[in-house]
This record gives structure tokens, C-alpha cells and sequence, in this order.
């Protein structure tokens, strides 16, 4: 297996991101659920704001590095703040405070299924039946996490909180790769910001107390490098595989985040919990190794983005160029057929 940019990104994105699950259970004694999710995503926003107000004052990221977030980008924005950023943290927060923190990372493997399903049948993105039987582990895998190793008439209220922030984030998933061609630590930015500021209002109005400074500082550090770092990498991700395959490599943070737990937590386990490991894990090798290649054609399109001229990007410039790579501006694709392995990423959207 090769490891292009976009499976780096992934795989230290998911890194990052399973570190948080159980370092999170380890604040949610003495922070309430919701003040929490506030604190991680206000650390992720702030911490990143503060580093593109570096990088401008450095010059590190002049107009030619990232492309901005344009009108038409907010709708999208809007909606992935609103599932990604506000539901689903609330929900998963929710969900690690009445289940143990390894159950909780490994059925968050939920949200790569989750993830694939919208792909395909809402944004109509490609996956093959190898995909496909990797989504049928994890299901299972899911659904023995979430019997809690007995039989019982209660509704497992864990589980299913910690099952629907998954959704959250898959249609946050599905959402962010609208935008994926912009900057994606001010996508990661702004998402902190506003999901910060509302979950802290509303954890305010719902009476929870603040917690002290300390804890503010330590879920404000989990979150800049759990949700703030790890979405910036995720979303460069999106951007070189798409979602589907991106959705898979982080497949993995569960799997991270469960070890953690069992060392940092000291959680013991039953026979389900690693059975249930097997099966994703098997779902996850089946993603990780699938390839896909065919004769395909390009339609003419226009869009910014960093880029390197390539098989993809054989165009002229209208301005000055030192011809330093990669830079960005808007460019135009023009119509083109050709045979190559490719992933749907900004340039191969196509339908087969």
C-alpha cells in the first residue's frame, strides 16, 4: 500500500482524534457533557485562529498557499457546524459518561459506516463491493459493542448516544467535502469557534457549573489537537480521497483510542469487546487495501485550490509566476480521457 499525502493525513487525523475519547473520559467526572464539548471545540478554535493570525503576520501562507472559504461555501458550512460541531460532540460526550471509554472508541468505527452510506446514496460517490463487505464487519462489530455482553429489556442509552453522534459526523463528513478545495485550518477554525461559543451558551443556560482553570486548560489542549488539528488533517484528506475512503483510514481512531483507554483508564474488557475488534478490524483492512483504476473522462471545470502542474493541471497563468509548487488560484480544467488508479478526489467526482 502506497502512502500518498492523503492517507497521511488520514491515518494522523485519526490518530489524534482517538487520543481524545479517552482523554476526554478522563474531564467528563468534572465537567458536564455539554460545558465539555464546549471546551474542546473552543480549545480547537481558538488554538487555530491563533495560528492563522501567525501564519499571516509570518507570511507563511501568502494568497497563493490556500484557497478561502467563498459564498457558496457557507451553506455547507453551516450545515456541517450544525451536525458536526454542535450535535454530535454534545451526544458523544453524553455517551463515554455512561459507557467505558474503549466501548466508546471502538463503536465509534460507526461513524465510517455511517459515512459511506450518505456518500453513496445522498452524494452518490463511488465504492465497490469491497467497500462494502468492510462496512458489513464493522456493522457487526457495532452491534456487539452495543450489547454490553448480556441480554436486557433496557435501552442502551450509551451506545445509541454514542451511535448518533457517529451519524453527526458522518453527514458533517459529507458536508465539509463540499468545501474541501479551501483552507482547511480556517474550515477547522471556524467550526471551533461557533461550535465553542454554542455548546458553552448552552451549557450555561442549562445551569452546569464551570469547572476550574486547570480542567478549562486541559480540555481546551485535547481539543485543539483532537478536534482542531485532526479535522484540518481530515479535511485535506477529503480532498485527496474523497469521503468514503477518507471515512475509512479514520477508522482507525476507535482502535487507538481503545488501547489508550485500557492503558490510561486501566478498563478491562469481556470476549465480545475483542471480537468485536477483529471484525472491524478485518472491515478496515478491506478498505485499506482496496485499489480502483479505469478508463474515465473529465468534464471542463473551474476551481481554486493548491495544486501542482500535473496530468490534471496543464494550464497557463495569467500573472507572474515563479513557478514555485504548489500555489494556488483559480484554474480550469479542460476536458480530458485517460486510464489511472485514482481516488474520488477533487478531480475524479465522476459516476461509473
Amino acid at each position: 500500500m502506497q502512502f500518498t499525502p492523503g492517507i497521511s493525513c488520514a491515518l494522523l487525523a485519526a490518530l489524534l482524534f482517538g487520543a481524545s475519547t479517552p482523554l476526554a473520559k478522563l474531564l467528563v467526572g468534572e465537567v458536564p457533557p455539554i460545558a465539555l464539548a464546549g471546551l474542546l471545540y473552543a480549545g480547537s478554535g481558538i488554538g487555530l485562529l491563533a495560528w492563522l493570525e501567525l501564519r499571516r503576520l509570518g507570511g507563511a501562507a501568502g494568497p497563493a498557499r490556500e484557497a478561502g472559504l467563498t459564498l457558496r461555501d457557507w451553506p455547507w458550512m453551516a450545515g456541517s457546524i450544525l451536525f458536526g460541531g454542535i450535535v454530535a460532540p454534545i451526544l458523544l460526550m453524553v455517551g463515554v459518561s455512561l459507557i467505558p471509554a474503549a466501548t466508546a472508541s471502538l463503536l465509534l468505527n460507526l461513524e465510517g459506516v455511517f459515512t459511506v452510506t450518505l456518500a453513496w446514496f445522498a452524494f452518490r460517490e463511488h465504492f465497490d463491493r469491497r467497500i462494502a463487505a468492510g462496512m458489513a464487519l464493522i456493522v457487526v462489530g457495532g452491534v456487539l459493542l452495543s450489547w454490553e455482553g448480556q441480554v436486557a429489556l433496557t435501552v442502551p442509552w450509551g451506545a445509541l448516544a454514542v451511535s448518533g453522534a457517529c451519524l453527526g459526523w458522518a453527514i458533517d463528513n459529507n458536508l465539509t467535502r463540499k468545501v474541501s478545495a479551501s483552507d482547511p485550518v480556517q474550515i477547522a477554525a471556524i467550526k471551533g469557534l461557533v461550535a465553542g461559543i454554542v455548546n458553552l451558551a448552552a451549557a450555561h443556560l442549562a445551569g452546569a457549573p464551570w469547572p476550574g482553570w486547570l480542567y478549562v486548560g486541559g480540555a481546551g489542549l485535547v481539543g485543539l489537537l483532537g478536534y482542531g488539528v485532526s479535522l484540518a488533517l481530515f479535511v485535506l484528506a477529503l480532498r485527496h480521497l474523497g469521503v468514503a475512503r477518507t471515512a475509512a483510514y479514520f477508522s482507525t481512531a476507535p482502535f487507538i483510542g481503545a488501547i489508550l483507554a485500557m492503558g490510561l483508564l486501566r478498563e478491562t474488557t469481556e470476549w465480545f469487546f475483542w471480537m468485536a475488534a477483529v471484525l472491524m478490524g478485518g472491515g478496515i483492512w478491506l478498505h485499506l487495501t482496496e485499489r480502483h483504476g479505469h478508463l474515465h473522462s473529465h468534464e471542463e471545470m473551474t476551481h481554486a485550490h493548491p495544486h501542482l502542474h500535473d496530468e490534471h493541471h496543464r494550464h497557463e497563468h495569467d500573472f507572474s509566476w515563479n513557478g514555485s509548487d504548489p500555489h494556488t488560484h483559480a484554474h480550469t480544467h479542460g476536458p480530458q480521457i485517460h486510464w489511472h488508479l485514482h481516488y474520488p478526489d477533487l478531480h475524479h467526482r465522476h459516476g461509473h
